[in-house]
């Protein structure tokens, strides 16, 4: 097919996931698979030179901008669109069809993709869905700028999406996300993420800080003020959209949601008591 499509995957150490995310592209589907490494001192690039793929480092300074958004601003616009995949994505036949189809569509900048959750190779049937605004006109955008003030140390956007201005499509078929099933590994991500969120979330409502929030991230962020988010999101997750059903797996899921959005609401209380 070769689109005129790059994918881009940001990566930092993740020998375990990155040969089976780039099997999972193919030698045809896109023009160009860059590989935005962070200095991997493990054999994620030894993988990475296996494949037709371009690797490119990044050293960021702790300043704007951040990963994403430096490629966005430094490197060549060979392609018209391009989509951010992260080395614990899979793209399977059917997404990579429908994104070829897609992308050809003339009025539309930028595509909401759909994602299906696994656990330990058990691909949850509930849950809330996961969402991201991931394949876009790369000539156009970037991902919001949030002030920072030194309170990260994250090199990449996490929860940012990208401002786009236009018609917005959407992806129907699913990527398959296999989370992590190290859950020390997994957990040590989630409370650098609950970290980033909860400082972010502070300067929000401290500083008003303007940005464009998406529909989701309102509702999270005023149910977070509130300090219900965590209860909220549980029985949401496991007995309103049927997590039950997917027995350990689920309340595995659940639960780290759970801790995670907790761990959150703690980072805003210290940060509310240190003001």
């Amino acid at each position: 097919m070769n689109n005129d499509l790059c994918i881009v995957i940001p990566i930092k150490n993740e020998e375990s996931k990155l040969y089976d995310c780039l099997m999972s592209i193919g030698n045809d589907f896109a023009k160009d698979i860059i590989i935005l490494d962070s200095n991997s001192t493990d054999q994620s690039i030894a993988i990475a030179k296996q494949f037709n793929t371009k690797i490119i480092q990044f050293d960021w300074d702790g300043k704007y901008p951040k990963k994403r958004n430096w490629f966005l601003l430094n490197e060549p616009k060979d392609t018209e669109w391009i989509l951010f995949l992260d080395a614990d994505e899979r793209l399977t036949i059917e997404v990579k069809n429908e994104i070829s189809l897609k992308i050809k569509i003339k009025d539309v900048e930028g595509f909401w993709l759909n994602y299906a959750n696994y656990i330990n190779n058990y691909r949850l049937k509930g849950g809330y869905p996961l969402k991201k605004l991931a394949l876009f006109k790369r000539h156009k955008y970037l991902y919001e700028n949030i002030g920072e003030n030194n309170w990260s140390n994250l090199d990449m956007e996490i929860h940012e999406h990208p401002i786009i201005h236009g018609k917005i499509g959407f992806i129907n078929s699913q990527i398959d996300h296999k989370i992590d099933s190290n859950y020390k590994r997994l957990w040590k991500k989630h409370i650098e993420y609950a970290n980033w969120e909860g400082n972010r979330f502070f300067d929000l409502k401290d500083n008003q800080f303007k940005t464009s929030l998406t529909k989701n991230q309102k509702i999270k962020y005023f149910l977070l003020k509130n300090g219900i988010l965590p209860p909220v999101y549980f029985i949401g997750s496991y007995i309103f959209l049927l997590g039950f059903l997917d027995g350990k797996n689920g309340i595995i899921y659940s639960i780290i949601k759970f801790r995670y959005f907790k761990k959150v609401g703690q980072i805003v209380k210290k940060l509310n008591r240190e003001k």
